[in-house]
């Protein structure tokens, strides 16, 4: 159960320690769009700020509203995805700025119901927007927020691999009532737990609630959760084998003859899974030969 904590100074020292050292990010800039920030919430998922920024850079310049995605090709949006990582997650914001221009007249919308409905955005995604975007208050928990109300507040080393409604419950009783410092306070919780407050190597010296912090006042107690966590190495899983098969497709001209896709991977079992798969999501189209009896041919969608 959470400790008692002194919300307001909590929140004094964190918002007081992000105007000293928040990055300077372009979905940050105030010239930024709701479009723009849409967009980096879903580039940010599961892939750090160093590889995102310069792909989201790319990105606004090629399609600075959602009308300009919604009438691009999906094997453009992949090869502009190029290695961000999953991209099923292109092609759902394609999809989604659609939704934005067909419902929405092509305005990002600031109503959470609104956002909710848009393919792709989640609950974290909708609220994310509302604050970074609208400067609205709602409750931002990501894996960084978590880690830093679990620790100053929870005192226990790191969340539950699955969030909880207790965290639900207390997330939102430290966001402060007003709309602006409630954004700030959800951008400033996010960046202490990106930058200080990290799963692996805690910067407690640097921290500016180490003096409030339960985890730290019990101890740094290991992390109860451990050996719930699943960990897997990349080399060798379905996830290298899928990146080897959509890299090929990004960067080939044309259509590549299924030989080429063959000579990716020595499992062709694997291999195989992989291609339906990838089939499947719509990250992949196969086209059969014109006279029914050469092999077939593989491009972007």
């Amino acid at each position: 159960m959470p400790t008692a904590v002194d919300a307001p100074l909590l929140r004094e020292a964190v918002l007081e320690w992000f105007g000293q050292h928040a990055r300077e990010l372009p979905w940050r800039s105030e010239d930024r769009s709701a479009w723009g920030v849409l967009v980096s919430e879903v580039m940010l998922q599961q892939t750090p700020v160093a590889r995102v920024e310069p792909a989201w850079r790319a990105w606004m310049a090629r399609w600075p509203e959602p009308a300009d995605l919604a009438a691009a090709s999906p094997a453009d949006v992949l090869r502009a995805w190029d290695r961000l990582g999953y991209p099923r997650r292109a092609l759902r914001l394609q999809e989604c700025a659609r939704a934005v221009v067909e419902r929405h007249s092509g305005v990002v919308p600031d109503a959470s119901e609104d956002l909710l409905a848009l393919p792709g955005v989640g609950a974290y995604t909708a609220a994310a927007v509302q604050a970074f975007a609208f400067g609205r208050r709602s409750v931002v928990l990501d894996t960084n927020v978590r880690r830093v109300l679990a620790r100053a507040v929870a005192g226990v080393a790191l969340p539950a691999p699955s969030q909880t409604a207790a965290e639900l419950r207390l997330a939102e009783s430290l966001v402060p009532e007003d709309d602006a410092t409630a954004a700030r306070w959800s951008a400033a919780s996010m960046e202490l737990g990106a930058l200080v407050c990290t799963a692996r190597s805690p910067r407690c010296d640097a921290c500016p609630v180490a003096g409030l912090c339960a985890w730290r006042a019990a101890g740094r107690p290991a992390d109860e959760h451990a050996a719930r966590r699943r960990t897997q190495a990349w080399a060798g899983t379905d996830r290298q084998v899928r990146g080897r098969v959509m890299a090929l497709l990004r960067d080939a001209i044309g259509p590549v003859p299924a030989a080429a896709v063959e000579a990716l991977w020595p499992d062709r079992t694997q291999l195989e899974r992989c291609v339906e798969s990838l089939l499947a999501d719509g990250l992949l189209a196969r086209d059969a030969a014109a006279d029914g009896d050469e092999p077939p041919t593989y491009r972007l969608p």
